[in-house]
């Protein structure tokens, strides 16, 4: 039987967040260099939006390079950087109409950079069929910080009062205020921790963890990891018996 005959597809996740890790282990496994798995994690990349795409997922997010990535050797961020523009292709986004968004600190990034996405971020804003986005630049504890400051200086120059302040109206200021929080987050590569990933979005996602380095992590994992997450219930501080009460079914 078929992976996708076991997948539901009306308890879908809406939003899936993965943290692409195991590149460099994957290369050095094969006797590679580190960015030999960093282009073979890109060649993944589409293969995974195209099947996330097919299957009806709404968002999908990818960590793509943190903050603190910008330690790594000079040579490696390099290659990461001139991977990013020579397989930002519109043409797949356009052939599945998948929007495209980025989330991070784009100020750090090279201006050649941001030009490509801003040019990528405008052609694809049309398209409905599923959204598409990357955490370059990116950690959480920036993106709360980033908010808090600006919230901060709003509350100092007296545009907001302190009890304005909700969860609701911190989700305005983070830098994923345009789409619902992950569902299902997924890891590869064998590690046990979310990496300053989507940390207050996080606060009721399903977490999956898989040994598959990102190179090899094919449209069948993914398939998996809906598959084990759709066994689960979600409960959000209830009881199960008060999630199963709605619709007469768990949610």
């Amino acid at each position: 039987m078929p992976l996708t005959d076991l997948i539901d597809p009306r308890n879908l996740p809406k939003h899936v967040a993965i943290i692409m890790d195991g590149n460099g282990r994957w290369a050095k496994a094969k006797g590679l260099p580190r960015t030999a798995g960093h282009a073979e994690g890109v060649e993944v990349v589409k293969r995974i939006t195209t099947e996330a795409t097919r299957l009806g997922l709404k968002y999908l997010t990818l960590y793509t390079f943190s903050t603190e990535n910008w330690n790594r050797p000079v040579d490696e961020v390099k290659t990461l950087m001139e991977l990013i523009l020579d397989h930002l292709e519109e043409e797949i986004f356009m052939k599945n109409n998948v929007r495209f968004r980025v989330i991070g600190d784009m100020q750090r990034l090279p201006e050649v950079v941001r030009q490509r996405l801003r040019q990528c971020i405008e052609h694809t804003a049309k398209n409905d069929r599923m959204t598409l986005v990357i955490a370059l630049s990116y950690s959480s504890r920036w993106e709360i910080l980033d908010a808090a400051k600006r919230i901060a200086g709003e509350a100092k120059a007296g545009t907001l009062r302190e009890e304005d302040v909700t969860e609701e109206l911190f989700n305005e200021y983070l830098q994923t205020s345009f789409m619902p929080d992950p569902d299902l987050l997924i890891r590869t590569g064998g590690e046990l921790r979310i990496s300053n990933y989507l940390l207050w979005q996080c606060a009721y996602s399903e977490f999956y963890f898989t040994d598959t380095y990102w190179p090899d992590f094919n449209e069948e994992c993914l398939q998996r990891a809906i598959i084990d997450y759709q066994k689960r219930q979600r409960r959000y501080g209830k009881t199960g018996e008060q999630v199963e009460t709605v619709n007469g079914q768990t949610q």
